[in-house]
């Protein structure tokens, strides 16, 4: 069909005459509410509008289908694959003041909160509950946007990713519509699953302004430490082993030679410079002890050079915050250049040769990149260092990515384990899924005629 033309001024004349001083088109303001965390150029937003209801929302779609105006939500803006890009301009619905949690139930274990709480905040307000929400994928990210993205992070080998801990959302539709995709039941058989239709779509199928979100009893006894090898495949090893084993380990984290160094340097860390794992258990005492027994175990029978442990939280504090300040430390540990994270996730059972592979590719060409990753399901990270200015940097760092998604593709894997897709993955899409993808637009054309919500993303979009 023929789609309207886009009417920016018409939709900013109405969304002024609702919003007033609100609506913002200083030129400061769209810069902050685009794509900055990586070398993608920045595309700006025509306008930004803070929101504080869900009814708001509602309104401000309303008039920018009726205008064909696109409309980006923007929750934290850690998000690192083009998702906040502008490019055919449009509206940025700023839902950062969305930011409180608006019912909890102690006894069902849930809680639903506004979008644009941060998962730091939620669980301050959750500490006296003795309840917790472990998604943790580093950043202090809003809840909305780790809804929209499908993150997941350091836990997720004993919580699972977002998918799994999402229970209901409301979400405005591309209409305007406000709906509810479920009940706050822990299952159901009723209909479509458009709840986890929305969780990963990027805000390409709806605004989620609302999320009902599982919880867990907070750990009577949390132990971590870290576990050093000769070769990240005795590292590799020993996680496969130990997820077979069926220890419910609850952080199981890499780090390259080149990760612990860059560590090392900026954290204070003083750790031996080889691969090495980061690890976490959780529960009562006498399970702590039984799960930290059977890892060191195993991790012995894998060549492990050394075990240091701690129940202390502020050893445990410093560790972790040293992991989640990597991509600080990579920074550090190249002045002058940009870091560019980039994720893939193979079958556990590759991961070592897909690690080794990737070690291998970066000193073949000449390029830096630490690799750290959630381990535990196979995901990680490589975090390239590079001149966004030099074309021929900028284009080896692509060549680099481009190999690393077709090796974990080919061994079965994905091109994202929790990054999204955005603008950055789009190409990738279609080598991974095939037909599937037109499917995907299929939905997306029935959902989004008039293409106003998040357009440019996924390749489709």
């Amino acid at each position: 069909m023929t789609l309207p033309p886009r009417d920016i001024d018409g939709a900013c004349a109405a969304l002024a005459a609702r919003f007033g001083t609100r609506l913002d088109r200083s030129l400061g303001s769209r810069r902050t509410h685009t794509h900055t965390v990586t070398y993608l150029a920045a595309e700006l937003p025509d306008a930004v509008l803070k929101v504080e209801t869900a009814g708001e929302v509602a309104e401000a779609v309303a008039i920018c289908a009726r205008h064909r105006m696109p409309v980006i939500a923007f929750g934290a803006g850690s998000s690192l694959e083009g998702h906040l890009n502008a490019p055919q301009g449009g509206l940025s619905i700023d839902l950062s003041g969305m930011d409180q949690v608006i019912s909890v139930s102690t006894e069902d274990m849930t809680v639903t909160v506004q979008p644009g709480i941060t998962r730091e905040a939620l669980n301050a307000w959750l500490r006296d509950t003795g309840l917790f929400f472990p998604i943790d994928p580093g950043a202090n990210a809003s809840i909305g946007g780790m809804a929209s993205t499908r993150a997941s992070g350091t836990t997720a080998v004993r919580y699972g990713t977002m998918k799994d801990n999402v229970l209901t959302v409301q979400a405005v539709m591309a209409d305007g519509r406000l709906i509810h995709t479920a009940q706050r039941a822990k299952k159901t058989s009723a209909g479509y699953d458009l709840t986890r239709l929305l969780v990963g779509a990027e805000g390409t199928l709806g605004i989620l302004t609302e999320i009902t979100l599982k919880l867990y009893p907070i750990p009577e006894v949390i132990g971590s430490g870290t576990c050093t090898f000769a070769s990240v495949g005795d590292a590799c090893a020993t996680v496969i082993e130990t997820i077979q084993s069926a220890v419910p380990i609850a952080r199981v984290e890499l780090l390259d030679e080149a990760q612990v160094a860059a560590c090392n340097a900026y954290s204070k860390l003083g750790l031996p410079v080889v691969p090495t794992l980061f690890v976490e258990f959780h529960g009562s005492p006498a399970e702590v002890q039984a799960q930290t027994d059977t890892f060191r175990a195993i991790a012995e029978s894998n060549g492990a050079q050394g075990f240091a442990w701690s129940s202390d939280p502020g050893q445990r504090g410093k560790l972790w915050q040293a992991r989640h300040d990597a991509y600080w430390a990579a920074s550090a540990a190249a002045p002058g250049k940009q870091v560019f994270s980039t994720d893939v996730c193979v079958p556990i059972s590759r991961l070592a040769d897909c690690v080794l592979e990737t070690q291998a590719d970066l000193q073949e060409h000449g390029l830096t990149g630490p690799i750290l990753g959630h381990v535990g399901d196979g995901n990680f990270h490589v975090l390239m260092t590079l001149d966004p200015d030099s074309p021929a940097e900028v284009a080896a760092v692509e060549a680099f990515t481009s190999r690393l998604v077709a090796r974990a593709i080919g061994m079965g894997g994905t091109c994202t384990g929790e990054h999204g897709v955005g603008q950055r993955k789009a190409a990738y899409l279609r080598k991974e899924l095939g037909d599937t993808v037109d499917f995907m637009a299929a939905i997306k054309q029935a959902l989004d005629p008039l293409n106003i919500l998040n357009p440019g993303k996924h390749g489709f979009t």
